[in-house]
């Protein structure tokens, strides 16, 4: 069984499609890397698999749970999935160790010192140990996304959603987090990953997607998919972000909605 299976997903705001039939099998253990422009619905995409957007039609299907019957019960499907956003969403008023032990406690029901256990094991992970005791105004932007990331990890997920989780990051913080994504692949995580990271696509995805105006045009091992995409809007796309500047347009039709 794949971990995630998506069938005729389409999904509109209103009178806007933004997600117009996606069919997408990501096997367990696989990294996989979005790539698309701002508005080619990547981001939607990501959302609707653990259904913080709820899609208009389709089926997703999450680790044996189909996440868009309506009989499911989502908050026991939702803990085997993390989810680490382009903010990082932490408790301003707790220490970084109440951050990762609240969800664990309330969600998961475990004892105080199993969860301050297994936090401290997970912030060690993402190269944090000893920070437990601060607040997250305390730590760079870098740091904050990491504890982000050990906050998921403590619900151990078999699944870990990433919305491009560097684009709030100054350029000098980015490494470390992709640092730790890296560390996840190498163990086998099932990883989607939105990202602008072409780089980090390129090394560590098993396959990249490439998405735009909500349609999948390519998808397939980095070395076809960014070293020699087949499709148009593809070479594109990648002509813009890899050759910024060289006055490369994107073919006429290449608008896409807001998502």
């Amino acid at each position: 069984m794949s971990a995630i299976s998506i069938t005729g997903l389409h999904k509109s705001f209103g009178s806007t499609e933004v997600l117009k039939g996606i069919d997408l099998e990501v096997e367990r253990g696989e990294v996989l890397c979005i790539i698309g422009a701002s508005g080619s619905g990547k981001s939607t995409l990501l959302r609707c698999v653990n259904l913080l957007e709820t899609p208009t039609s389709g089926t997703v299907v999450v680790d044996g749970h189909e996440m868009t019957d309506p009989d499911c019960d989502l908050d026991r499907a939702r803990r085997s999935i993390g989810m680490v956003f382009q903010g990082f969403n932490l408790f301003s008023n707790f220490t970084v160790l109440g951050n990762l032990t609240i969800a664990q406690r309330r969600v998961l029901g475990r004892e105080r010192a199993e969860a301050e256990r297994i936090a401290v094991e997970n912030l060690a992970r993402v190269g944090l140990a000893g920070r437990e005791n601060a607040h997250p105004s305390q730590l760079s932007g870098g740091q904050q996304q990491r504890v982000a990331i050990a906050r998921s990890l403590s619900m151990q997920p078999d699944v870990m959603l990433f919305d491009e989780p560097t684009s709030a990051l100054d350029p000098e913080l980015v490494g470390d987090v992709l640092d730790v994504m890296r560390g996840l692949a190498a163990e086998g995580m099932t990883m989607l990953v939105v990202t602008h990271e072409i780089q980090f696509a390129r090394e560590v995805a098993d396959r990249v997607l490439f998405i735009d105006a909500g349609v999948i045009h390519e998808i397939g091992p980095p070395e076809q998919v960014i070293g020699n995409p087949q499709q148009e809007r593809t070479r594109a796309f990648l002509s813009r972000v890899l050759h910024p500047g060289t006055g490369a347009k994107p073919p006429e039709s290449d608008s896409a909605p807001a998502g």
